[in-house]
């Protein structure tokens, strides 16, 4: 499953939001510094949709805010 993710960066908590039209917004709290924003976004997605890191792909986007994730169904 591939969806879009709109992340904000040095938010004051991590979280995830999902929005209307099937994207989701994630706000955490690290800098988009050295690849940390893509690292704490894979850690919330693993936690929030209960895989494994490692099956968590970043399509497009690695060094945007708009990013399309993969993870399997």
């Amino acid at each position: 499953m591939k969806i879009k993710i709109r992340v904000i960066p040095k938010a004051s908590r991590n979280k995830l939001e999902k929005l209307e039209n099937d994207s989701y917004k994630a706000y955490l709290t690290v800098p988009p510094i050295d690849g940390k924003a893509n690292d704490a976004l894979i850690r919330l997605l693993s936690k929030e949709f209960h895989i494994a890191k490692t099956s968590i792909k970043i399509i497009r986007g690695e060094r945007s805010k708009n990013k399309i994730i993969e993870i399997p169904d």
